[in-house]
């Protein structure tokens, strides 16, 4: 099973063999470069990508402040979901922090996927119920959970980005501080 169909099974739910090969087919493969943007706030989503290999942070200004809302890494989707279903403006800019591999899908073609494969329906209703299970425990954890808790919890489960993502994204994304992270990971390192 190649990648493109792992990443659409683990998100869509299990596809015939033969339907799997037809979603599959409507993606073609993209590249970013380093510092490239994947979607612009304002602009319309067009466009949904599963990353392939790379990084590409989700973040917005706001008054001259930038704040990381997400660091999508290999194996997770990319679009802004509620620009790509319904239209209007995308409140997200979406940047390669390193060159980036996907696979990419327009809206127009994955529109036409209920023509081809008629229980997308139910499918595409697990992938939004995922996407919002993911969303309802980003707010938990950030409403629940201390700075520190939040630090662990991201750091357990994403070691490697550590090293690969400037800290302040990471403190941004995870609503600190980068004053407040840098206590907490000096605190972790002694």
């Amino acid at each position: 099973m190649s990648s493109l169909q792992h990443y659409i099974q683990e998100y869509f739910g299990v596809l015939k063999q033969e339907d799997l090969r037809k979603v599959c087919e409507m993606f073609k493969e993209e590249n970013l470069l380093k510092g490239d943007f994947f979607l612009r706030q304002g602009q319309t989503a067009n466009q949904m990508s599963f990353i392939k290999s790379g990084l590409i942070r989700i973040f917005t200004d706001e008054d001259g402040k930038e704040i990381t809302q997400w660091i999508s890494s290999p194996g997770y989707f990319v679009t802004e979901i509620s620009s790509f279903m319904f239209g209007g403006s995308s409140r997200w800019n979406m940047q390669a922090l390193t060159d980036v591999e996907l696979f990419t899908i327009s809206k127009t073609d994955y529109q036409n996927i209920i023509k081809m494969v008629p229980q997308w329906h139910e499918l595409e209703k697990l992938f939004i119920i995922k996407c919002f299970a993911i969303l309802e425990n980003r707010i938990y954890n950030h409403l629940s959970k201390s700075a520190e808790e939040r630090y662990h919890d991201f750091f357990a489960q994403n070691p490697a980005l550590f090293n690969q993502v400037p800290l302040q994204y990471i403190a941004s994304m995870l609503g600190m501080t980068p004053e407040t992270f840098s206590r907490i990971r000096n605190k972790q390192l002694s």
